[in-house]
């Protein structure tokens, strides 16, 4: 028993008489975040990734469309090779609408991303010190990070669909073919009011509810990697100095966000897909052409191959890799600036 507590507490070097308490070493216990500490490492996360991907973000939704799959190659022709296809895209947006296009839709995006990340954290911080205590479990726990990551998915697609749908519409819309649809995020607003109602809004919403399991694996994920990583560092590292910390928790933060990243996002892929065709404005004159998440599945598979829920993979991994590690990087700064 007294060499398990001396392990525990710190051994000053000189003699302790018997029966005097043993000083406890000093080790850093996590503190409580408090709520709105989350809500704004959330939103600086968001914020500086909204800006820096932006264009590929562009580039992304529309090959995930299938309005530029018919435009570019003919409804009966078949997609040449993606590389080829994503190189025709990136010039024929610089050609026909300029720069500016790229940035198409980064008002909504940036509307949408700081309180879509600012909301996913707060809740997912704040669920996993309210699950822990209910369950019983550590804040560690990998259950404990993956129903908080679930409610954090939800939550977040419930509360900012509206604003994906209206930046998915404007970066859909192209000004090469009988002029734009949309003047701006209001007038996209307006249409979709006055044509779809308000369950216009809120199409897609389905297939973000299934991307919560993305969500979920990826911080999970990200949790664990996270702790494996420092640990790894930690063991290895000689005398402990400022720099060296700094340069642990940026190598642990940034190589389990984009890792995590990375298997989440090839193994879930096909709902960003899904969720963009459901978000895409009705054929002029016609009803949608996707009504539901099952009739879309269906469709894309039927119609384009597995290959087809696959579409815009490439700059999809190129901008969620860097932003992952922006978000989370950002976001775990801020904790630490605030002191939590």
């Amino acid at each position: 028993m007294e060499g398990n507590a001396q392990a525990r507490y710190q051994h000053t070097g000189e003699p302790r008489l018997a029966g005097e308490p043993i000083k406890p070493v000093h080790v850093a216990s996590k503190k409580t975040v408090k709520s709105w500490v989350h809500l704004l490492a959330g939103a600086s996360g968001g914020m500086a990734t909204a800006i820096v991907t932006s264009p590929l973000d562009v580039l992304r939704t529309r090959l995930q469309s299938d309005f530029y799959r018919t435009q570019n190659t003919g409804a009966n022709q078949p997609l040449q090779g993606s590389n080829h296809k994503t190189i025709r895209i990136i010039n024929s947006i610089y050609r026909a609408e300029g720069w500016r296009a790229f940035f198409r839709g980064l008002g909504p995006s940036i509307a949408g991303v700081v309180p879509a990340t600012a909301i996913k954290f707060y809740v997912y911080g704040n669920c996993k010190r309210v699950g822990a205590h209910i369950m019983g479990h550590t804040e560690d726990s990998p259950i404990v990070h993956a129903q908080a990551a679930i409610c954090a998915g939800l939550a977040t697609s419930t509360a900012t669909n509206p604003i994906w749908l209206i930046k998915t519409r404007l970066q859909l819309d192209k000004t090469s073919t009988g002029g734009r649809r949309y003047r701006n995020s209001m007038d996209c607003i307006r249409q979709v009011l006055r044509n779809e109602g308000i369950a216009g809004l809120y199409r897609g919403m389905s297939a973000s509810y299934l991307g919560s399991i993305e969500t979920a694996l990826h911080l999970v994920l990200y949790e664990r990697l996270k702790t494996g990583l420092s640990r790894s560092l930690a063991a290895t590292e000689g005398t402990r100095t400022p720099f060296w910390d700094e340069v642990c928790h940026w190598i642990s933060t940034s190589g389990a966000a984009s890792s995590a990243k990375l298997v989440a996002g090839l193994i879930t892929y096909p709902h960003e897909v899904i969720r963009t065709r459901l978000r895409q404005a009705p054929v002029e004159h016609g009803r949608p052409k996707y009504t539901g998440l099952v009739q879309c599945f269906r469709t894309v598979a039927k119609e384009e191959g597995m290959a087809g829920l696959y579409g815009g993979l490439a700059p999809h991994m190129v901008r969620s890799l860097p932003s992952a590690i922006i978000t989370l990087g950002v976001y775990e700064f801020v904790l630490r600036v605030t002191g939590a």
